[in-house]
């Protein structure tokens, strides 16, 4: 005997209809979405059963309310919220971990797929780092070397590498932040990062999957474990 299908509920049909909105781009991130008034009226639904679709979405990820100012959206994929929700909780040797997979196989697959305008991305990306470092401004160049491992990711030509590592963006980001990397680049000390980019332009897989895991063990002794 098979189970009786639930027909969805107004809240479900509610849920779907925003989620859709969404994921088609009709609504984009940053955006304020309609009031619940001009979305009942839209709906054809009463006040009470967008008020819960939006409550669902919210708790989801995808909306966040501002209280007397709307609701607006904050992510367009519940599956990059609940990796961002786990790398929340991760401490920063399991980061670390999870990265050399992905740094080192990113690193040999762009060194052999890369494009002229990979190249240009990954330089210019090197190019604010060293900037931010000089200006000692610690959140450019946070977001300057979590832009330089995207573009390797995304020279991977790998989807799902590419959109794990967009995932991690904000853990890469926290950790640039907390360690000595932007020290070590004003100090000239460390040219990993430029040794990447010539290995990715010369297109040596080798060197630039050796030279992405010394990247991480420099990391992780920064953070005050040996590396392995």
């Amino acid at each position: 005997m098979k189970n009786v299908e639930r027909a969805p509920s107004l809240v479900d049909s509610v849920i779907a209809a925003l989620r859709q909105e969404i994921e088609t781009g009709a609504w984009k991130l940053g955006d304020k979405i309609p009031s619940e008034t001009r979305l009942a009226e839209t709906l054809g639904v009463s006040r009470l059963s967008v008020r819960e679709a939006v409550r669902v979405l919210v708790h989801s990820g995808l909306l966040v309310t501002r209280q007397g100012n709307g609701t607006y959206v904050t992510a367009t994929d519940e599956s990059q919220v609940a990796l961002r929700r786990q790398l929340d909780r991760a401490g920063a040797q399991d980061i670390i971990d999870v990265r050399r997979g992905l740094d080192i196989v990113a690193a040999r697959l762009a060194a052999t797929r890369r494009t002229a305008d990979d190249l240009r991305l990954i330089q210019k990306a090197l190019d604010d780092r060293a900037a931010a470092s000089r200006d000692a401004d610690v959140e450019a160049f946070a977001d300057a070397d979590v832009d330089f491992h995207l573009h390797i990711a995304e020279a991977s030509r790998n989807p799902v590498l590419r959109d794990l590592y967009r995932g991690m963006s904000d853990a890469l980001r926290d950790s640039v932040k907390a360690d000595q990397c932007m020290k070590h680049a004003l100090d000239g000390h460390d040219t990993s990062h430029e040794d990447l980019h010539q290995a990715v332009k010369d297109g040596d897989a080798g060197a630039a999957a050796a030279i992405a895991l010394a990247i991480l063990d420099s990391q992780e002794h920064d953070g005050g474990r040996p590396p392995a």
